[in-house]
């Protein structure tokens, strides 16, 4: 877990851990700073659940996606599974059991990935929707062009954080979880998407990333196609499997070489070389926004 100024919601979010029907669990959290009363909030829970249970590091304070990275990077932290957690949703009383049940039927040597939808709740609790519901499997063809659910729902293997490990702290990362969903798919790894919500993710003024469910999200997003937002995402994520030698399989490297030439070459070899790489995204208005940005020279 990563803590910044958190307090409002905290307490919730460690009850919620404590409520886990799968209790051999330890949390790692690291605080990137905190003036409010999150410490005291972490120290009260230290001294109920004992300090082997809970466990407080400081974070690089460079950002929500490093922090989370930060701690994938610390040896002392040695599992099997390692789930990321943010400071303000409530967990469903079987997240960790459900997620484990699925990892547990995958090959341990290869990097793996259990994710999932999340119900949408307000600032005072009262549940106003769901995430969207992906039904196109999950691959690094999609995931080289959409995040496909939040780090928030994820356990991931301890070979896929490995992999996560070797991103250098000095390295631009758009997002966590976009980032891990790309790296474990394009590596051989299965990515298992569960439709059922496993957490309430709460919406409130002050996200870093949201839900992406309702239109002035999407209006938003559409802005940012316009503006060359997702165009310098996508450079992000590629230099960061670059740098770190990501093992990417035979068919990814396919992808990944016509999915590179669509990004450079001219109308209308680009729509060609797009087409040909196979990148989709989960929605029909996401795949025309996706040839949209690739007439714009914007992928």
């Amino acid at each position: 877990m990563c803590t910044f100024n958190g307090a409002r919601f905290l307490r919730e979010q460690l009850d919620s851990f404590e409520a886990q029907s799968f209790t051999d669990w330890v949390l790692y959290i690291s605080d990137d700073g905190s003036t409010d009363t999150t410490l005291q909030i972490i120290h009260e829970y230290q001294h109920r659940w004992g300090t082997r249970r809970l466990i407080r590091l400081d974070g690089p304070r460079t950002g929500f996606a490093q922090n989370f990275l930060s701690l994938i990077r610390r040896n002392e932290i040695d599992a099997d599974y390692f789930a990321f957690s943010d400071q303000d949703d409530i967990w469903f009383s079987d997240k960790l059991g459900r997620a484990l049940s699925v990892l547990r039927d995958m090959a341990p040597d290869t990097p793996n990935l259990y994710c999932s939808r999340t119900r949408l709740i307000n600032d005072i609790g009262g549940v106003i929707g769901h995430s969207p519901l992906f039904d196109k499997p999950p691959s690094f063809r999609n995931a080289l062009v959409q995040s496909l659910a939040g780090a928030n729902t994820m356990l991931i293997n301890d070979s896929a954080r490995q992999l996560m490990a070797q991103v250098p702290p000095s390295t631009c990362v758009v997002a966590h979880d976009w980032l891990t969903y790309l790296v474990v798919s394009g590596c051989g790894g299965e990515v298992q998407y569960d439709a059922q919500p496993s957490l309430d993710y709460r919406q409130h003024g002050n996200n870093l990333i949201g839900s992406q469910s309702t239109w002035r999200e999407r209006v938003r997003r559409l802005g940012g196609l316009w503006s060359g937002q997702r165009q310098a995402w996508t450079d992000a994520n590629l230099y960061v499997l670059e740098i770190i030698n990501a093992p990417l399989t035979l068919e990814s490297r396919a992808t990944l070489m016509h999915f590179e030439r669509g990004r450079s070459l001219r109308l209308p070899t680009r729509l060609y070389e797009i087409r040909k790489s196979g990148v989709y995204r989960q929605t029909l208005a996401g795949s025309l926004s996706l040839y949209l940005a690739a007439c714009m020279g914007k992928v």
